[in-house]
């Protein structure tokens, strides 16, 4: 199943069917005894393994006695399903950063490198009930990145998820999926067309082996993984108590990058980002901005900036004589010079400048601005 020779491999699998994701304390047995004798202690029955109580052991025991790893190899290589462990050439490194809580193993469906995909990939999540907005900000998002050559990694949940994907996918870029249950099982069964279309063009992985279901705990577990495959971890839309927000908590732990997409003051759902961005995260609002953080040096967002009006083009000196005449009414030279802080003869020579550029004109000894010019110049602005 891996190309990369571990011989550890069908004990790793055996074991993807007796530890939960994210299982630390099975993650030092694994660290300080090796893969292989864990399998042995769980298999045999004897001694149980430290930090483990006698209940969790018989547990323990009791899964491992109905595990197969042939079978699961077999399920899956019928199913075009991969088994990565550590020690496989394809085997994402940033993972390692989990420590203990690292998988045990990955099952991969797809033809795409893992590795080479991983390290130029950014996680989209958000909330699954999102908003139009949320929808709309998601998909451009990771169509704006996928057409920059990023890898757009996420749930393959409804909501932003699901517009995630999809928006890479439309722009014909890469994705990934992280799914909380076997990745030959679809989950949600609502999604069952996207995640085969996604197995398709990019990739679908998951640490439970085939035919294992989602629970609530296997979600929130599967976030640990979305969060340190990738280089940062933007959050579309969440409500406080979201599980997008485990995703972005877990990307600052590991020391990536976190950043939210605001959204309405009054939203629920936008609550949970405005929370991160009040702490570390960083506010984004499109792929270019991103890109920034994430990026190599040099890829920086473009300046933001409001049209250029004809009146941004005057020297500073004429600017101030233009904005020192009155709304209504010719004013005398000498006023025009008080009010621009210079002389009056600099005041004339700035005021005839603005006159051959059609900004004002001359009423006897007074000069007062043209129609033109106090529409441009002279237009209120909104209280908003």
């Amino acid at each position: 199943m891996s190309d990369g020779g571990d011989p550890d491999l069908p004990a790793r699998v055996f074991l993807t069917r007796v530890i939960e994701p994210g299982d630390e304390i099975a993650g030092r047995w694994v660290r300080e005894l090796g893969v292989v004798e864990v399998v042995r202690r769980l298999r045999d029955g004897g001694r149980p393994l430290p930090g483990v109580s006698g209940r969790r052991w018989e547990g323990l025991r009791a899964r491992a006695l109905r595990a197969e790893p042939e079978r699961d190899l077999d399920v899956a290589r019928a199913a075009g399903v991969r088994f990565l462990g550590p020690g496989d050439v394809e085997w994402p490194r940033q993972l390692d950063d989990l420590g203990d809580a690292r998988p045990l193993g990955l099952w991969v469906r797809g033809r795409a490198d893992l590795r080479m995909w991983a390290l130029r990939s950014v996680a989209l999540v958000g909330a699954r009930a999102c908003t139009e907005y949320g929808a709309h900000m998601a998909a451009g998002l990771a169509a704006g990145l996928a057409e920059r050559g990023w890898v757009v990694v996420s749930g393959g949940a409804y909501g932003v998820d699901g517009a995630a994907h999809r928006g890479a996918l439309g722009a014909g870029g890469a994705t990934i999926a992280v799914l909380a249950c076997g990745v030959d099982r679809p989950y949600p069964r609502g999604h069952t067309e996207l995640i085969a279309r996604i197995a398709e063009q990019g990739l679908v992985i998951g640490e439970l082996p085939p035919g294992d279901h989602p629970t609530p705990s296997r979600f929130v577990l599967r976030n640990r993984v979305i969060a340190a495959l990738t280089r940062g971890t933007v959050v579309v839309e969440a409500a406080h108590r979201s599980g997008s927000l485990v995703t972005a908590r877990a990307a600052q732990r590991l020391g990536r990058h976190t950043m939210g997409v605001p959204g309405p003051a009054t939203s629920a759902l936008s609550a949970g980002v405005h929370e991160l961005l009040r702490g570390d995260a960083v506010l984004v609002t499109d792929a270019a901005e991103v890109v920034e953080l994430v990026g190599a040096m040099g890829e920086l967002a473009p300046d933001r900036r409001g049209p250029v009006l004809p009146r941004d083009l005057l020297a500073p000196g004429a600017r101030r004589v233009l904005a020192a005449l009155p709304g209504r009414g010719a004013a005398a030279a000498r006023e025009i010079a008080l009010g621009a802080q210079t002389t009056e003869d600099d005041a004339i020579a700035r005021l005839y400048e603005l006159r051959a550029l059609g900004y004002v004109e001359r009423h006897g000894d007074g000069w007062k601005l043209t129609r033109q010019a106090m529409i441009s110049v002279r237009r209120p602005r909104s209280p908003c």
